[in-house]
């Protein structure tokens, strides 16, 4: 008797549709086959485990089942359920007659309650674009299937209740997820808040600009001046999430089993702080069992890469191209994937070993040579992707122990997001351009021309600050982001005056140690 169920594999951030294919013979042997791993060929024990504790026999005949395409890698455990299914149903235990209506998916226990699986948003996609009638999910996954409609979500707690369900011994209340509620719930919930900011006037600006603009920044100062704490906070002043934007930005935590228990959709933008000693495959993805990486998860978000010349450089140079293309393509000897990295880069670091140069009070103890191999570190080609570049200094007193509350980020928000506005009419016949950081030569041309006043001051302003030849196009997409915000169509000498101020490693004064 041949019997077909359906489930469905990961692919990146998207599924496809799997056919399990299980045919009974008479015989006494067992074979699996399409391309199945070793997680997968070891779901014969849990399903026989699974069937006996609940009751039920496993089929004395031979049973050959197949995953269809067969060129499709059958990775992990999620498996484990339709493979019982359809060799419950190739024995006559389960009517057949709704097996072709739903994926399935869900990792069996020995006792057969079920374990949650990765991807369960995409899978749910995939089924609703393949017009199935629904997809049955682990319990512990159906709200983050049910951010999609359209579609039966079936969340089941074990093996038992599914097999009652297709023989139509039961009924099972399909959950349901109010997207749009779901989204618009949490969608301003910030930890932190510029609020509790207390100085530090001119790098809040400079992160502002960078908001407004999408420009990647480096904040470059001694230990204690406030870096990290002022990049927490940079995700309360970006714009809110789209709902386009949220939902692929939770396909990419689906997928990599991060998204937390009982949550159904990513609606703040999310912030990743890895540690220097992250290696060059949790950075940019992949590894044997494909999986995003940091610049994927901080999708539509920032990536902080704090004491940036700690970084391995192999990992900081990985992450030119991601940064320039938005997307990041991962091919291996048997898998070739693609994952967005649409992300905000912000580092932070000190500007020598021992983080005192430039100090207004206490003496570096580095010598010429120390700094320079410091700030070697990092590479020409990278800093060239960094818009703004902008020194930091510590705290006086009298700042830190004023009461009195700093401006908070929902109005930073608001400024921001007409900022992004102007820009999204801006580029509204330009595909894939949304914020001036993206702009190019030609771009600056069309959209952020300049006058003879301001050509005269950018000219003056390079040579007295021995500006290297990388910073004029950053200074121009900087004075451009500067009028946004201020909301002037024509770029300013106020704009050119201010945007040079952030170019600080592009001083003569830095290049002489780094």
């Amino acid at each position: 008797m041949l019997i077909k169920v359906y489930t469905a594999a990961l692919q990146g951030i998207d599924a496809t549709t799997i056919t399990i294919e299980v045919n009974s013979s008479r015989g006494i042997k067992f074979f699996l086959v399409g391309l199945p791993d070793s997680a997968v060929k070891e779901s014969h024990e849990r399903i026989i485990s699974a069937l006996q504790v609940n009751g039920y026999k496993f089929p004395s005949a031979q049973i050959v089942v197949n995953m269809a395409p067969a060129d499709v890698k059958k990775e992990g455990t999620s498996y484990d359920l339709p493979l019982a299914i359809g060799i419950m149903a190739t024995a006559s235990q389960i009517k057949s007659d709704k097996l072709s209506q739903y994926i399935i998916v869900g990792e069996l226990s020995l006792d057969g309650s079920l374990q949650p699986i990765k991807g369960a948003l995409p899978i749910a996609i995939n089924a609703r674009q393949k017009g199935f009638k629904g997809v049955i999910v682990p319990i512990q996954n159906a709200r983050e299937a049910a951010v999609v409609d359209k579609i039966d979500v079936l969340g089941v707690r074990n093996i038992k209740e599914v097999i009652n369900f297709f023989n139509g011994e039961i009924d099972i209340t399909p959950t349901i997820v109010n997207t749009r509620e779901e989204f618009y719930k949490n969608q301003t919930n910030y930890p932190y808040d510029f609020a509790e900011v207390k100085g530090q006037e001119s790098v809040k600006r400079a992160l502002e600009i960078a908001a407004a603009g999408g420009h990647n920044i480096l904040m470059i100062g001694p230990p204690g001046s406030g870096k990290s704490m002022m990049a927490k906070r940079l995700p309360s002043i970006l714009p809110p999430l789209s709902l386009k934007e949220s939902l692929e930005t939770t396909k990419i935590y689906s997928v990599a089993g991060k998204l937390s228990k009982d949550s159904s959709l990513i609606t703040c933008r999310p912030f990743r702080n890895p540690h220097h000693t992250i290696s060059q495959i949790a950075m940019v993805g992949g590894g044997s069992t494909p999986q995003p990486g940091e610049i994927s998860l901080a999708n539509h978000g920032v990536l902080f890469l704090d004491e940036l010349p700690e970084f391995n450089k192999s990992v900081l140079e990985v992450l030119r191209q991601p940064l320039e293309d938005r997307r990041i393509s991962i091919s291996r000897a048997k898998y070739s994937l693609e994952y967005p990295t649409n992300f905000m880069m912000v580092a932070s670091m000190n500007p020598c070993p021992c983080g005192y140069y430039n100090h207004p009070t206490r003496e570096c103890i580095c010598n010429p040579g120390q700094v320079q191999r410091y700030m070697g570190k990092i590479s020409g080609p990278l800093l060239d992707r960094i818009d703004i570049q902008i020194e930091i200094v510590p705290v006086p007193f009298e700042k830190i122990s004023d009461t009195r509350k700093s401006e908070s980020s929902a109005a930073i928000r608001e400024r921001v997001i007409a900022a992004r506005n102007i820009q999204e009419e801006r580029f509204a016949d330009e595909p894939g351009i949304y914020c001036n950081a993206q702009m190019s030569a030609k771009h600056l041309d069309r959209y952020a021309e300049i006058d003879d006043k301001c050509r005269s001051l950018l000219r003056n302003a390079m040579n007295r600050f021995d500006l290297s030849a990388r910073a004029y196009e950053r200074i121009i997409k900087i004075s451009r982001t500067i009028a946004d915000l201020a909301g002037r169509e024509s770029i300013t000498v106020q704009d050119i005056s201010e945007a040079v101020l952030f170019r600080n490693l592009d001083r003569s004064t830095w290049q002489k140690i780094g």
